[in-house]
């Protein structure tokens, strides 16, 4: 087998090289995971009879991949395939692997993924929040009380006096999680609704003022979802590699 791991015009770089290039810019450990990570997920799958997908829910996926894609047009999708570098089986392929996966994933750490949200949906959940951040207490409080009056409006009095670069944007911080939060902010919104004023709150030496735009409780799906079973997935296979002896070889 030639040393040529890659070639540049007519000049090669070996694999050695390679290494070389992915140490110098510090990619080289997140390139070994994913070695390591595929190696584990092979050999399980290799062995595992109860984890296979029919002929039907490969094609299947391989027709949502093409909606949600824009690529139901036959031509359109050759030329994709084409700039993948993929032929038709390869891709079938790819989806198959992907499957087998997910399949693996949930018999592994689905329990555990959906434990951990049971556990933490309180730190999961999310708001959207706007805040006034000042330096002097006497300044929060004569904001907070022409909240309380209603003689000026949380944004004009946030682009008036507010620190913070959201300032601009009337305060609007957008969506936070929870568990995110400086514990005595978290602890204030506790049982707080879309509207409510909450402040001022001392934290870090400057005075926050915040109002809750929306209350957004978690669910287990989507983002969150895949999130939590990526993250408990990577701890499985790590739990995996401890069985084994890795040495980087490369002469």
């Amino acid at each position: 087998m030639t040393d040529n791991f890659i070639t540049i015009d007519d000049q090669a770089i070996s694999l050695k090289q390679a290494i070389g290039y992915l140490n110098t810019t510090g990619d080289l450990p997140k390139f070994i995971q994913r070695i390591l990570y595929r190696h584990i997920i092979e050999q399980t799958l290799s062995q595992r009879l109860d984890i296979a997908v029919e002929p039907q829910q490969i094609e299947q996926a391989i027709v949502n991949f093409r909606v949600q894609n824009q690529l139901t047009d036959p031509s359109r999708f050759e030329e994709w395939l084409k700039s993948q570098g993929l032929s038709y089986d390869a891709f079938q392929k790819r989806v198959s692997e992907s499957l087998r996966v997910e399949l693996l994933k949930q018999k592994e750490i689905q329990n555990d993924a959906r434990q951990y949200f049971k556990d933490n949906k309180a730190a999961l959940d999310r708001v959207v929040l706007s805040r006034i951040v000042v330096l002097a207490q006497t300044l929060a409080t004569e904001i907070q009380q022409q909240l309380a009056a209603g003689s000026a409006t949380f944004e004009s009095l946030a682009k008036q006096h507010s620190i913070t670069n959201d300032s601009s944007v009337g305060g609007m911080m957008g969506t936070l999680q929870l568990g995110q939060l400086p514990p005595e902010i978290r602890q204030q919104l506790n049982g707080r609704s879309a509207g409510d004023i909450i402040g001022p709150l001392e934290v870090e030496g400057r005075y926050t003022i915040l109002r809750i735009e929306q209350v957004l409780p978690a669910a287990y799906e989507g983002d969150l979802r895949k999130q939590l079973e990526e993250r408990f997935f990577a701890q499985w296979l790590q739990t995996q590699l401890k069985d084994h002896e890795i040495k980087l070889n490369v002469e």
